[in-house]
C-alpha cells in the first residue's frame, strides 16, 4: 500500500532498508564502463553484498572476472537493488527492461548531464556505500503504457520512462493528425509532430521543444508540439488519469519513439495511444539528493557569467 501511495504522488521518502543482492548494469560500448562497473564491484564484495553483473554488460566489458552474470529476469527475481553504471539513456533502458519487478535503481553517472544518473563517478563509493546501509532518499517516477492501434487492433506495445514522440521521420515536411484525450476530440494539428512527456521527460526532448518542466511529485502529463503550423499551439499538462489518442491523417506516414530508444514505422490511420502504466521506477538517491540543486547544476541556472 505504501508503494501504491508514493507511486501515486512520486514522492522522496527517506528509506533505511539495506540491500545485500546487487546487481551492475554498465553503458554498452563504452571505454570507461568496464573498470568502473568492475571496480564498484570489488567495492561492494568488499563490503559483504553478494554481486552479479547483467548479462549484456559482461558481454561489452569483456567478461565479468569471477563475478555471476545474470539476466534482467533473474535480477528482477532475485536482486534487491540495481546499480546503473553510465548515462541517462543507461538508466532509461534498464527501469523499462525491470519495471515489472519493482526492483530499485541508483544511477552512477558516466554519461554527459545525468539527471537520473545523479551520481558521480568520483564519489560513488562512498554515495553507494550509504545507500546499501540504507541511508537513500527513494523517489518514485511514473511511466507510460504506449501501444499502436492499426484497424482497431493492437500491433505494438511498449514502456516509456521519458516520453514517446509521434515525429515526420524521414519526411521533410509536416504530418497532420488528430488528438483526442479521453475519447474527446481536441483538434486537427499539422506539425513535426508532438512529444508526450512525463515529469521525468519534462527535461530531456521536450525541455528542447519549450516544455515545461515537471517537478516528479507532479501526477501531470505533458503534451508539446513539435514546430506547429500555428503560432497558437502551446504545450499542455494533462491529469495523469488521461488516456492520450494521437491518430495520424492521411497521406504521409511517420514514426514513433519510445525513450529515444525504441521506435515504430506508422501508417496513415494509426493510432498511438498512452496511459500512465501501474509500472514506475523505484529510483534510489543519496541523503543529499535536492532536485533544485539537480537542475541548478545541470541547467547552469545561477551560474556566473563567464570572462575571456
Amino acid at each position: 500500500m505504501l508503494a501504491k501511495v508514493l507511486a501515486g504522488y512520486g514522492l522522496i521518502r527517506v528509506m533505511s532498508a539495506k540491500f545485500h543482492n546487487i546487481a551492475l548494469v554498465g553503458k554498452y560500448q563504452s571505454p570507461d564502463v568496464a573498470e568502473s562497473v568492475m571496480t564498484i564491484a570489488r567495492f561492494l564484495r568488499e563490503r559483504g553484498r553478494m554481486v552479479w553483473i547483467e548479462q549484456g554488460t559482461a558481454s561489452s566489458i569483456g567478461g565479468a572476472g569471477d563475478f555471476p552474470v545474470a539476466g534482467y529476469e533473474r535480477i528482477g527475481g532475485e536482486v534487491d537493488l540495481a546499480v546503473v553504471v553510465g548515462g541517462d539513456g543507461t538508466m532509461l533502458h534498464t527501469a523499462r527492461r525491470l519495471a515489472e519487478y519493482g526492483v530499485p535503481l541508483a544511477g552512477v553517472n558516466l554519461g554527459r548531464l545525468g539527471f537520473l544518473t545523479d551520481i558521480a563517478l568520483n564519489d560513488a563509493n562512498a554515495r553507494l556505500a550509504e545507500i546499501v546501509e540504507g541511508r537513500f532518499r527513494e523517489e518514485l517516477r511514473f511511466m507510460l503504457d504506449a501501444e499502436v492501434l492499426r484497424g482497431g487492433e493492437r500491433i505494438f506495445q511498449t514502456l516509456a520512462l521519458n516520453d514517446v514522440v509521434v515525429n515526420k521521420g524521414e519526411l521533410g515536411r509536416m504530418i497532420e493528425f488528430e488528438l483526442s484525450i479521453d475519447g474527446e476530440y481536441v483538434y486537427t494539428q499539422r506539425s513535426d509532430g508532438m512529444i508526450v512527456s512525463t515529469p521525468t521527460g519534462s527535461t530531456a526532448y521536450a525541455l528542447s521543444s519549450n516544455g515545461p518542466i515537471l517537478h516528479p511529485s507532479v501526477d501531470g502529463i505533458a503534451l508539446v508540439p513539435l514546430c506547429p503550423h500555428a503560432l497558437t499551439a502551446r504545450p499542455i499538462t494533462l491529469p495523469d488519469s488521461c488516456r492520450i489518442d494521437i491518430v495520424l491523417l492521411p497521406p504521409q506516414d511517420a514514426r514513433v519513439h519510445f525513450d529515444g530508444q525504441a521506435r515504430f514505422d506508422l501508417r496513415a490511420g494509426d493510432c498511438v495511444r498512452m496511459t500512465r502504466s501501474r509500472h514506475g521506477l523505484r529510483l534510489l538517491h543519496p541523503e543529499s539528493y535536492s532536485y533544485f540543486a539537480m537542475l541548478r547544476e545541470k541547467l547552469h541556472w545561477s551560474a556566473p557569467p563567464r570572462h575571456n
